[in-house]
């Protein structure tokens, strides 16, 4: 009983005792809990963070620079008979995060999982650019030279090649770098996220057409200014993806009782809150948007390091790009760039589930990332299998659409599914506005760029100032460190070539040259020609550009040239005229070694700071009127000089350039000459009136053009006639991977040649001009979509019109009144122009043309206009074949056997026979090409306006004059072509074209 009772009342009062402890925990666990949170609050607010107790991987300073400091961690043991170190990696930060980033965690960390994996981590700090005198002025090359100085650091001191492993904008730092030097030294290339297409997928899916534009304002006036702190670089990566911001945040706050759930992510934590973050110098800023955005530079190339232009396709090393499947930052079209703008190298991709950060920190960079790449660096040394998960690199990715991370990647990266879709829709509603608005914003922006240039120009009267010293002192007044001539690798900004043209300019007038003087031009194409021509043209002097494979003594006759200008290079040639030899170019430490009385200047000998300006200069004087250059042309084997105003220049830049739609954006690359109109007018005058880069070559050699191209970033190739025919004939030239080139400009160019480029270089376009010596008529084919056309006439140009023809007794045609007659639709007619400004002493003036006393310039050159407006050239009048069987238009027969896929070039020229004109056509083919006779006989049935050839024959060569024109007197020198399987003669009977034969020949010549 006793018991019983004693044990009855113990389970009451454990009962009682256990509600006890129930309540009392329900009041002491939220107390505990509120204890820690302001324990660990406080701590947080007093310290920055939680103490975590971890200790920094041990590193050795192995050189130390104002520039940078270049650490080794995990020094190795150097006593005999210690483990050698494994392969050396070098990381690179961004310049906005610290150099602390690689080790975050001591174990968890890129040094400290690399080291355990045998390999040898080095890391390249910058520093903190507000603390260090001078940071806040460093550039992007700065960091560029630096990062390729530590390589020949870690190279010296291990004796092995280095891989090269950079983050963001730290992966840029390592592809400019090594392609800086050639991929020198480098065992391979590790990029994180690092964006190289940057056009290709802006962060946030901004539009790629409005970036140039804002990229170029922000360098230009606003961070010219300033600087970025390391708050607002934290703020603004922040931003970039404020919702994940927002949720860590409040993660953090909700666990901040917890220190022992806190503690593994808190260096993390910490890193990216406050400590990770260091200044921005502005010019850096400014480098970045403007070579880098505004011109994507890194997928064109000839980006400018310290004055050398540098293009990533000299990278043939290695290269594994680690792309994050949900990073809105280096988004994986932009990072994926690499593998056309390096088509030598080798180029892997490793594709992980991660944003931006998480490549590189966190539990799938220590769990993925940094194991991979330690098995990557095994792989290339030799010592283990290529790493899971790496492929090749396509060169266009299997996804349909790249244009930004997938919509379901967000989705599955976001925290909650309704945030992340009202964030998505909004930026996907923004896509389609944006994506409806194409056509209209391209318009606009094409109509803002080209509409001053066409006010301009029609705002041009006789007496308007404009030339091309002008311009350029316009250029260097706008954008004096804008980059403006390119030359053997190097980079000249207006500015410097402004101050060239003036010293130049000062020379001249010491040496007695004075406003109004006509000097010949004997130079090559070389930055001292083009300074010449710019500095005569400021001076208000008249450049006589003579041409080096014609009669220089009858150029300079004609040109009424008093003194010469030339390089030491055609110097020889300048002195067989007797007049004096003023030398330019060529470095001044030349010597030219003439004789004593010998009549030459050297100019590079004049300082400039000591001549004295005379009281009559006035830099560009020149008046649209005035007669600024003299070009020449051969016409029936005779010299010919041509004058060329202002005005007329004026009207071919401006137009050029309209039509072209260059920009600061385009790297002109002149391999015309520049004593060729089209060098002159075309490729030099549109370049200069865009404010675009231009790039000189020496000459044109097909084994330097794709590096040329590359090198200097060239988006617009000039051309004159057959010249490209020369590049892509050569044994040699082989196009693989991307090329920056977006369209070629020039005259003359050969139908089937023009076929060719396009397919060769697609997507790029041809834009074909034709243009009268005087500019009184300029037509422009500036869709490319009928080759051969001469399209249309230019925006800004004067009137033209087509004038009735009658090829037979070589007369204008008139109508019923005595007014001449307008030539119908595919009728051929003389191209008239209606004269804006001076006309041309040469020039065919006619009046009372289409009205009583009107004024109209005959070009002398007879086309037809299709039913589209289209025009397209028949033929000189004076060069018309005058056949037994009727007219033969030598334009219209090369275009039409240029559509056939064998022929490269055409040639149609007269042959006299007995009493009678034979028209022959000669064809240069392609390497390897046949033409059947049956497709001969297609291609010549339906001419659109006069009769075939007599005879077609297949030429082994043709031979081109200095402009890659080809000339007709070698061929026609060989009189009637000889018997041959590739020679056919059209048959009267069948109208097709047959062999011919020795007994057929002998017919024909004989006049049958």
């Amino acid at each position: 009983m006793m018991t019983s009772a004693v044990g009855g009342r113990g389970d009451a009062g454990s009962a009682i005792g256990e509600r006890a402890l129930v309540d009392l925990s329900a009041i002491t666990r939220p107390v505990g809990r509120l204890v820690a949170t302001a324990q660990n609050g406080l701590e947080v607010l007093r310290y920055g963070g939680l103490e975590t107790g971890s200790v920094p991987s041990p590193f050795q300073i192995i050189e130390s620079v104002p520039m940078y400091r270049l650490r080794r961690y995990f020094p190795p043991d150097t006593r005999p008979g210690a483990k050698p170190a494994g392969p050396p990696v070098l990381m690179v930060h961004p310049m906005m995060m610290s150099a602390d980033m690689w080790d975050v965690t001591r174990q968890d960390g890129a040094v400290g999982i690399l080291h355990r994996a045998g390999v040898d981590p080095w890391v390249i700090d910058f520093g903190s650019p507000d603390k260090v005198e001078g940071g806040m002025q460093r550039n992007l090359a700065d960091h560029v030279v630096a990062l390729s100085e530590a390589v020949d650091t870690v190279k010296a001191v291990t004796g092995r090649d280095v891989h090269l492993a950079g983050y963001s904008q730290g992966g840029m730092f390592a592809y400019q770098s090594a392609a800086y030097r050639r991929s020198k030294d480098l065992a391979s290339i590790i990029a994180f996220g690092s964006p190289v297409d940057t056009l290709a997928a802006l962060p946030m899916n901004l539009p790629a057409s409005l970036a140039p534009v804002a990229a170029d304002f922000m360098a230009d006036h606003v961070f010219n200014r300033i600087d970025i702190p390391g708050w607002m670089a934290r703020t603004g990566f922040q931003m970039l993806d404020p919702i994940k911001t927002a949720q860590s945040r409040l993660e953090f706050l909700r666990q901040l009782h917890d220190r022992e759930a806190l503690l593994p992510r808190e260096q993390q934590r910490r890193f990216l809150a406050s400590e990770g973050w260091i200044a921005w110098s502005g010019p850096a800023i400014s480098e970045l948007l403007k070579q880098f955005v505004a011109h994507n530079r890194m997928m064109t190339g000839g980006f400018s390091v310290h004055g050398d232009l540098v293009t990533l396709s000299d990278i043939d090393c290695p290269v594994l790009a680690v792309i994050g499947e949900v990073d809105d930052i280096g988004q994986p079209a932009s990072v994926r760039g690499i593998k056309r703008a390096a088509p030598k190298a080798d180029v892997y991709e490793f594709l992980i589930r991660a944003g931006h950060f998480g490549l590189v920190v966190g539990s799938k960079a220590s769990s993925q990332t940094w194991p991979t790449v330690a098995q990557w660096v095994r792989w290339l040394d030799g010592g283990g299998q290529m790493p899971e998960g790496v492929t090749p690199m396509p060169l266009r990715p299997a996804e349909p659409s790249e244009s930004g991370v997938s919509l379901t990647s967000r989705l599955a990266h976001g925290a909650t599914a309704a945030t992340e879709m009202a964030f998505s829709f909004a930026r996907s509603a923004a896509g389609a506005l944006v994506s409806a608005n194409r056509s209209a914003r391209t318009l606009a922006v094409e109509t803002a760029r080209t509409l001053p240039r066409l006010a301009r120009l029609g705002q041009v009267n006789d007496h308007t100032r404009i030339s091309l010293g002008r311009i350029m002192s316009e250029q260097a007044r706008d954008a004096p460190q804008g980059e403006a001539l390119l030359f053997d690798g190097r980079v000249h900004t207006y500015e410097a070539v402004d101050r060239r043209i003036n010293n130049v300019v000062r020379g001249l007038i010491d040496v007695g040259v004075r406003q109004g003087a006509r000097v010949g031009l004997l130079m090559e194409t070389r930055p001292s020609a083009l300074v010449a021509i710019a500095a005569l043209s400021r001076l208000g002097a008249v450049a006589v550009l003579m041409p080096p494979d014609s009669d220089l003594a009858e150029a300079a006759r004609l040109g009424a040239v008093t003194e010469i200008i030339t390089d030491p290079g055609s110097l020889e040639a300048a002195r067989t005229l007797s007049m004096r030899v003023l030398v330019l170019g060529g470095g001044e430490s030349r010597d030219l070694h003439l004789p004593e009385d010998a009549d030459v200047v050297d100019m590079e000998k004049i300082d400039p700071d000591r001549v004295d300006l005379p009281g009559w200069y006035r830099p560009n004087p020149g008046l649209a009127r005035d007669v600024a250059f003299v070009a020449f042309s051969t016409i029936s084997g005779e010299l010919v000089a041509r004058q060329i105003t202002n005005y007329r220049w004026a009207l071919s830049a401006f137009g050029t350039a309209s039509a072209a739609n260059l920009s600061r954006n385009d790297t002109v690359y002149c391999l015309t000459p520049l004593h060729h109109q089209s060098g002159l007018l075309v490729s030099l005058g549109g370049a200069v009136v865009a404010g675009a880069r231009i790039a000189l070559s020496r000459e044109l050699r097909p084994d330097r053009f794709l590096q040329e191209i590359r090198q200097y970033g060239v988006t617009v190739v000039s051309y004159t006639w057959a010249m490209l025919r020369e590049v892509i004939d050569d044994p040699a030239f082989s196009l693989t991977g991307s090329h920056p080139v977006r369209v070629f400009i020039g005259s003359g160019m050969p139908v089937g040649l023009w076929k060719r480029v396009v397919e060769i270089f697609e997507p790029a376009t041809v834009v074909e001009f034709f243009a009268t010596t005087d500019g009184q008529a300029v037509l422009a084919n500036v869709a490319g979509a009928k080759r051969g056309s001469k399209g249309r006439p230019l925006p800004g140009g004067g009137e033209i019109a087509l004038a009735a023809y009658d090829p037979e007794d070589n007369l204008i045609l008139e109508d019923d009144r005595g007014f001449v007659r307008r030539a119908e639709t595919n009728e051929v007619g003389v191209l008239l122009a209606h004269p804006r400004g001076p006309v041309d002493p040469l020039a065919s003036v006619k009046r009372g043309v289409f009205a009583p006393a009107d004024t109209w310039v005959s070009t002398e050159y007879l086309f037809r206009r299709d039913e589209d407006g289209d025009y397209w050239l028949v033929d000189n009048r004076a060069a018309v074949i005058h056949t037994a069987r009727g007219p033969v238009f030598a334009a219209t027969v090369n275009d039409a056997v240029g559509q056939l896929g064998a022929v490269d070039m055409a040639l149609t020229y007269a042959v006299p026979a007995g009493s009678e004109t034979l028209a022959v056509t000669a064809l240069a083919l392609r390497p390897g090409g046949s033409v059947p006779s049956a497709d001969l006989s297609e291609a010549l049935a339906d001419l659109p306006v006069g009769v075939a050839p007599d005879i077609v024959h297949v030429v082994n060569e043709m031979t081109l004059t200095a402009t890659y024109r080809p000339l007709a007197g070698p061929l026609q020198a060989e009189g009637i072509p000889k018997a041959s399987r590739n020679a056919w003669y059209l048959d009267a009977d069948t109208h097709r074209y047959k062999r011919l034969t020795t007994a057929v020949r002998s017919e024909i010549a004989g006049n049958r």
